[in-house]
């Protein structure tokens, strides 16, 4: 028979070009199902988040801190009590650090301290209000440093800061000026226990200098001149003094600047 010849049925090509291959067309067809699993796969994936922790501006830890400062009586209207002091800390960490810490306040003439009111009120009523003098104060102190932080200044300068809380223990040296019986009483300086503690801020000039505010309350008990006077025993020093002893506070504020030693510090990450 005549391969051309109509049959009347359906012909096959002998090239096998038809369309008939249903298993080779799935076949050829696996590239394009790989594709869009893979990208389907690129579309579902997670992306993680990387954060980055700035380090301390002014590390504290196994430094000295070197803090010159002035101070300024805040509560008592008799008589002022200025001071220069100078504190010496040592940080054992990065916010606990362990201190002394001294204030001068005798200089100047200390009858000029006494202010208006007393004088005007002693002066009119003829009532004495008994007033003391303080020589020298000395503190061992502890510092806790639990915020710091960073802020702006004309959205150019940025300035960073910490503040703490400081309190101790130590000595003052006080004694009376004579104001009931001043031509024969004459007082010497005495050791008290006093006892401190204040909040404080400081801001950051640079990696090792800087500036701080402090409010401190000393307290501590305090022996005034006595307000009567005895005609019979009017030399005996014995009776120059109050019988009671009185809870004394000097709150103070406190400025003054601070240096860390030594002035360069390397980060040491662990491993």
């Amino acid at each position: 028979m005549d391969p051309t010849e109509d049959t009347g049925g359906d012909t096959v090509a002998d090239d096998g070009s038809g369309g008939g291959d249903v298993i080779g067309d799935l076949a050829g067809g696996d590239s394009g199902l790989e594709g869009e699993t893979e990208q389907r796969a690129r579309r579902t994936e997670s992306v993680e988040d990387v954060y980055a922790v700035q380090q301390i501006y002014a590390l504290r830890l196994n430094r000295v801190e070197l803090a010159p400062s002035a101070s300024f009586t805040l509560n008592d209207p008799y008589a002022s009590h200025p001071a220069i002091g100078l504190a010496l800390n040592y940080w054992f960490t990065n916010v606990l650090a362990v201190g002394v810490s001294g204030q001068w306040f005798q200089f100047g003439d200390p009858q000029t301290r006494e202010s208006d009111l007393n004088f005007f009120v002693r002066r009119s009523t003829r009532l004495g209000i008994p007033v003391n003098e303080w020589q020298v104060g000395a503190y061992l102190n502890f510092t806790y440093v639990p915020f710091y932080g960073k802020f702006a200044v004309f959205n150019e300068f940025i300035f960073q800061w910490d503040a703490y809380v400081v309190g101790g223990v130590g000595l003052m040296r006080t004694r009376p000026i004579p104001v009931i019986d001043p031509e024969i009483r004459e007082f010497d300086f005495q050791n008290r226990v006093a006892f401190n503690l204040g909040l404080g801020i400081r801001i950051f000039l640079s990696r090792f200098a800087g500036i701080f505010v402090e409010f401190r309350d000393y307290a501590f008990l305090e022996k005034f001149e006595n307000l009567e006077v005895s005609v019979d025993d009017r030399d005996n020093p014995d009776r120059w003094f109050s019988n009671s002893t009185t809870f004394s506070n000097n709150a103070t504020v406190q400025v003054g600047f601070t240096l860390f030693f030594p002035f360069t510090f390397e980060y040491r990450l662990p491993k």
